[in-house]
């Protein structure tokens, strides 16, 4: 019996995509590989786009228009003379002079479309010296996602982007610590949009890695019926090749963005100083040390009202830093290493009470273990908001006071021998969570009849939730760490009577020693048959 489309589409084709272009990187080293193949599956969708409205203008009688870049950028269509279209590299692929190729058509495409000003790798492909062959055989493999969209039934943009997305995800597995610099985990940025819905409004990322968190805000428009023109994206990231990585990932989906004029560090190079964002999203570097030295920054108005953060950890740095770019009825969620919700080092700890008095905390979450590549150690995730009574008109009810902690440490499946995942329905779950504790009882209603949300009724649940007050925070030391909130799960009564269970533990613990001492015996009798007695 033949799978169905649907079925293949779930199964095989990013796989089998990624092991045909990874047997090809011979020499290359994945951190460079990464910008060969992402940057020529670019190059390959915006040259079928680019070729589907040419075609588009021919069949209507535009003719005289096919040479004329507005009429392609008005579609939101990059204009590409013949060397730059994917045709034309793939006529001359098994040419020894490939590398250039493909470098002269990225570098032509970027001065025909200023929106792509500075988003392509320069010269990239011939200094690296890759194999003309192999080179050749990469590009033979990504025409091929022409088949791979009609096989799986599924339109090139859907297909591409999932490539897109799952080559970010694959380079950042190989790659290790580093990988995590432009990639995030999906499981934990589409919880992160499921907690915020960013249906419409500013969002904004101060370290946008690849984008991903952009192209899950999206996701969550598509998937609530929303519009894609309703959200402004606004983002910076420091490293000029991942800032590369982000401007091509939001052009494939058909995004456009102001990541700012350049690559540039966020604290000293603001890229977006007058922004104030209905919703922030961000993963920043974990625990980043000597981000600023003892004179800089010290009368920065991001960290007005607080004790400037420490020069040997940037997370407050961080915190302060995006609760100054929030609007009025702004929130932001963003990931951060355990240790900012407890630390009490070079000041951390008062500025942490200062948030938690002046009412910023909406919600902590602890998350399990091995989520990320970057790191094994478990992480939490941070909602702040610059008011909670401005939110009150959105059908929220009043939670001023009030902090939400969710232990999800126990959630989570494991993927690989040191990779964990968070399900659908882990996810669904702390979502919803968070919403009946934030809705009122109109909008919990409305969310319940729209089948958004199956938590009936928000509930402490032990070893999982619980709504603290102030005066509870404050009794714990200002320390925001769910466990200490959320106590421990209540054990289910097995019925067994105690007597009877120790009576049971107490005669395997007796067996158990009892042939632990035959064991003894019989090692000793084999070292000494062996010449090694005492």
């Amino acid at each position: 019996m033949a799978k169905s489309p649907a079925k293949k589409a779930n199964k095989g084709f990013e796989e089998t995509l990624w092991d045909t272009a990874n047997q090809l990187r011979g020499s290359v080293e994945s951190s460079e590989y990464k910008h060969v193949v992402l940057s020529l599956v670019f190059l390959k969708f915006i040259s079928d786009k680019f070729e589907a409205k040419r075609k588009q203008l021919i069949a209507s009688g535009q003719e005289a228009f096919v040479d004329m870049d507005v009429f392609y950028q008005q579609d939101n269509v990059f204009f590409l003379p013949e060397e730059a279209r994917w045709t034309y590299i793939c006529a001359r692929a098994k040419q020894g002079d490939i590398a250039v190729i493909i470098d002269t058509a990225l570098s032509t495409i970027e001065k025909c479309n200023a929106s792509l000003s500075g988003a392509l790798p320069d010269n990239y492909f011939s200094r690296l010296g890759l194999n003309a062959t192999k080179l050749a055989s990469l590009i033979d493999s990504i025409e091929n996602i022409d088949t791979l969209a009609n096989e799986c039934d599924l339109t090139e943009e859907d297909l591409v982007g999932r490539v897109y997305e799952y080559f970010l995800g694959k380079f950042a597995a190989s790659e290790g610590k580093g990988g995590g610099e432009f990639y995030t985990p999906k499981a934990v940025v589409t919880l992160l949009a499921e907690m915020l819905e960013p249906y419409q409004g500013k969002i904004y990322d101060p370290c946008c890695g690849s984008g991903g968190m952009f192209v899950q805000s999206l996701k969550f428009v598509q998937s609530h019926q929303g519009k894609s023109q309703d959200i402004a994206i606004y983002g910076q990231e420091l490293t000029a090749t991942t800032y590369k990585l982000a401007k091509m990932n939001l052009a494939v989906r058909g995004l456009s963005g102001n990541l700012g004029e350049r690559p540039a560090d966020t604290f000293f190079a603001d890229q977006h100083p007058d922004l104030k964002a209905d919703f922030i999203m961000a993963n920043p570097p974990f625990n980043l040390k000597d981000w600023r030295n003892e004179a800089e920054l010290t009368n920065d108005p991001r960290f007005a009202g607080f004790r400037t953060p420490p020069t040997g950890n940037a997370n407050y740095g961080w915190i302060l830093h995006m609760l100054s770019k929030l609007s009025e009825d702004g929130i932001a969620g963003f990931v951060l290493a355990n240790g900012s919700m407890s630390s009490n080092s070079s000041g951390e700890g008062e500025i942490r009470q200062k948030l938690i008095e002046d009412d910023r905390i909406e919600c902590m979450i602890a998350l399990p273990g091995q989520l990320f590549y970057t790191t094994q150690i478990p992480v939490c995730l941070w909602f702040i908001s610059k008011s909670k009574a401005a939110s009150l008109k959105y059908g929220y009810r009043d939670r001023r006071g009030e902090t939400l902690f969710i232990d999800a440490r126990n959630l989570g499946t494991m993927i690989s021998r040191t990779q964990k995942e968070l399900t659908p329905t882990d996810i669904a779950t702390i979502a919803d969570t968070f919403h009946a504790w934030r809705s009122d009882a109109d909008e919990l209603n409305r969310r319940l009849k729209a089948k958004e949300i199956s938590v009936e009724q928000y509930q402490d649940q032990a070893g999982f939730c619980k709504a603290a007050t102030l005066a509870e925070i404050k009794a714990n030391d200002y320390v925001l760490t769910p466990g200490r909130y959320v106590g421990a799960a209540e054990l289910e009564d097995d019925g067994i009577a105690f007597e009877t269970k120790m009576q049971e533990l107490t005669q395997t613990l007796y067996r158990q020693l009892d042939e632990a001492e035959k064991l003894d015996k019989a090692i000793c009798a084999n070292m000494e048959a062996l010449g090694y007695g005492k």
